[in-house]
């Protein structure tokens, strides 16, 4: 038996999802080690192996291969704990990183103060070189100005070193002397050239996106060198791939090159796991939320496609690297709740993370959170939390509410803990419109699809909100991106800027630009040990009307390009625009430009097989563990409530609502006016019990992973 696992460490727990390539899987999730989260990976894979009933070294000698998304990348940004960065640039724009585009980002905010660069003047240095913008060169590069640059990083010890030069997405050449010689000169020191990072136009996108690799760079590539190391000392020899922001999966050397690639790399693969989801119950369009213990992430799929942006940006800082379009926010189990100068309460964006925790973990932590408010509520199980793991104190979660909030509102310890709750569906709902309202798609008229450890237990509150009829719990919910990394593909996106209007395009070089990405690409699969026939070519376009200043990223067939078929790709053109923005200019006949030529490629990953489970049910009342009083958001009181064993096999078993389901590694919240049917897979799907009186009819595919906790 071989093993693919997928382990997704994030701010507070580490999940993980280990499924054999016969179907059975096995599910569990662990804390968080913060101080070095590669001792985190290993014990989850001790752990693993103890659940399979393996000795640790057999268990290990039939892993094929670890799918791993890893939030270093992102908590080093969100922190500003990245290394000491150098940035080298052409004559004349070294303020251009802090200049950013000269908008201010919050125009009527006279205190407004812009992020810090994350390269201070003093480590911004210049050379006298010029590029113009169609790669001829002004002004010849003098490699002897780079030896006082040498000493000056010699002696602040930096660790880093971003180069980007103006139109050297043109024309390269000053930008690989300038790092060709300074690696020869300085040996312990990381390079990172803009055209080996983001070779496209706009100069402040290109010299954020370098800086913040070079950021990252030390930090990224140490962690990767000491898991290797440790996955080394176990005797693992199997594969290891890296979850990107674009939804795909690389090997650790790729990552080193450009470590901006990671900084979504954890939520990426929840669209993954959504897309799935969704299908198996015959949709295409679905919503996917993940509630952790730190975040909450929406994102939207639609036709059965992730959506993915070409710009974005973590803690203001601009990233302009493909990424699935993911909105977080700072609302998890560890959200920590306080008052406003208004005397108002909030919840997050702070979270108490894993260590010291929320209060209710006897682990020191003094501030209420989210998880102490869902404890005092009677959502959670003291006794059961992480199957039993984590014994949960309910009088220090009051204890923390009584000190911290109860001074500034004036109310109950049970009111503040059910308007913490209220605030922080309020603030998820919101995120979720901004996923789906603020992108023209109607929430109503999508699959909505609940993960994270957290996420079950405010689901129904969230839906209730923004009118949603129904949700689905997965069987995997709690550990849902590490079961999407099970399901990502190895891709790699590419990027050649090409200015044209579609009248003057110029064939050769239109076509040359995706012959020499393609060429690009299929060198780095090879590397990554894959058969050229098993890659798929999809080819993206930026084009907008001539006089716009944004663009729409069009993808178009292969066989389109291939055969030059402008006339096809402008009319598609034309219907995208008009989706995205309610009118085209097809009938003004406006002229079209291109500005990039952009390259994904994709090899198909080997994919776990799917087994049916057995229909074999017990009696939704054999399932009864016992009754609790859980606060019913509908009445706004506590209330007696049976709690189920959602570990127990009741498939195709309707549950009335309320009620809570436990689960070792989650718990369901299923409220007043809501009902429960566990699928023939174990999936829970609960719906508002007014729009569907009947029950719900969906049509489930008889497919599911066989899971054990």
């Amino acid at each position: 038996m071989s093993y693919s696992i997928g382990i997704d460490i994030g701010g507070t727990f580490t999940d993980i999802m280990c499924v054999s390539y016969e179907g059975t899987a096995i599910i569990h999730k662990i804390l968080s080690t913060p101080q070095d989260s590669s001792i985190g990976f290993i014990n989850g894979l001790k752990e693993i192996a103890e659940l399979s009933g393996k000795p640790f070294n057999n268990f290990i000698a039939e892993i094929d291969t670890i799918v791993h998304g890893t939030t270093v990348a992102t908590n080093a940004l969100l922190t500003s704990k990245g290394v000491k960065t150098a940035l080298i640039t052409t004559k004349g724009f070294r303020d251009a990183l802090e200049m950013r585009r000269g908008i201010r980002e919050e125009q009527y905010n006279n205190n407004f103060k812009n992020v810090a660069p994350l390269v201070p003047r003093y480590l911004r240095f210049t050379v006298n070189e010029r590029i113009d913008s169609k790669g001829k060169i002004l002004k010849k590069l003098n490699e002897k100005e780079l030896d006082l640059i040498i000493e000056k990083i010699n002696s602040e010890k930096v660790e880093s070193v971003a180069i980007c030069f103006m139109s050297s997405y043109k024309n390269p050449i000053h930008e690989k002397k300038v790092a060709l010689y300074l690696r020869k000169k300085l040996k312990n020191v990381l390079f990172f050239p803009s055209c080996e990072i983001l070779p496209s136009i706009r100069f402040y996108e290109r010299i954020s996106t370098t800086v913040v690799s070079a950021y990252l760079g030390p930090i990224v590539g140490n962690y990767l060198d000491n898991l290797l190391q440790k996955l080394k000392s176990i005797r693992y020899d199997g594969k290891l791939l890296i979850m990107q922001s674009n939804g795909g999966v690389v090997i650790p050397k790729q990552v080193k090159k450009n470590p901006a690639v990671t900084v979504l790399s954890g939520p990426a693969a929840g669209p993954t796991a959504g897309a799935f989801y969704a299908s198996l119950l015959n949709y295409k369009n679905c919503i996917a939320v993940d509630m952790g213990g730190t975040s909450f992430d929406a994102s939207l799929v639609t036709n059965n496609q992730c959506i993915t942006n070409n710009e974005g940006s973590i803690n203001r800082y601009r990233i302009a690297l493909p990424s699935l379009d993911i909105i977080t926010i700072g609302a998890g189990g560890g959200s920590i709740g306080w008052v406003n100068e208004g005397g108002l309460l909030q919840m997050g964006p702070q979270s108490a993370g894993a260590l010291p925790g929320p209060a209710c973990y006897n682990q020191g932590g003094e501030k209420p959170t989210c998880t102490d408010a869902d404890l005092i509520l009677g959502y959670l199980n003291p006794e059961f939390f992480a199957g039993g793991k984590i014994k949960l104190n309910v009088k220090k979660a009051i204890n923390a509410i009584n000190t911290k909030l109860v001074p500034g509102l004036s109310l109950s310890a049970l009111e503040i803990a059910a308007g913490m709750y209220k605030v922080i569906n309020s603030n998820m709902a919101q995120g979720v419109r901004q996923v789906s309202v603020e992108r023209g798609y109607d929430p109503r008229e999508f699959l909505f699809i609940v993960a994270g450890g957290a996420g079950p237990i405010h689901a129904s509150e969230i839906c209730t909100e923004l009118e949603i009829p129904m949700f689905l719990v997965p069987n995997v919910s709690s550990v849902f991106c590490a079961a999407g990394m099970l399901l990502g593909d190895l891709k790699h996106d590419f990027v050649r800027s090409y200015f044209s209007t579609f009248a003057n395009l110029n064939r050769k070089k239109f076509l040359n630009l995706f012959t020499s990405m393609e060429t690009e690409g299929i060198k780095i699969l090879m590397e990554e040990g894959i058969d050229k026939n098993n890659i798929s070519n999809f080819p993206v376009l930026d084009i907008r009307y001539t006089g716009q200043y944004h663009e729409v990223s069009l993808e178009v067939k292969w066989e389109d390009v291939i055969n030059y078929e402008l006339e096809k790709i402008s009319d598609d053109f034309h219907k995208e625009h008009n989706r995205l923005f309610g009118y085209s200019l097809k009938d003004e006949k406006t002229g079209l430009e291109i500005i990039n030529v952009r390259l994904r490629m994709i090899c198909r990953n080997k994919k776990p097989e799917f087994l049916s489970e057995s229909k074999m049910s017990v009696d939704p009342a054999d399932a009864i563990k016992g009754f609790r009083n859980v606060y019913i958001p509908e009445i706004k009181e506590m209330k007696k409530i049976p709690v189920y064993d959602g570990d127990k096999n009741i498939f195709n078993c309707l549950i009335k609502g309320p009620c809570v389901i436990e689960k070792i590694t989650t718990s369901i919240f299923v409220s007043q006016n809501y009902d429960c049917q566990v699928d023939n897979f174990g999936s829970f799907i609960v719906y508002d019990r007014a729009k569907y009186p009947e029950g719900y009819r969906g049509v489930c595919r008889d497919t599911v992973l066989r899971v054990s906790v």
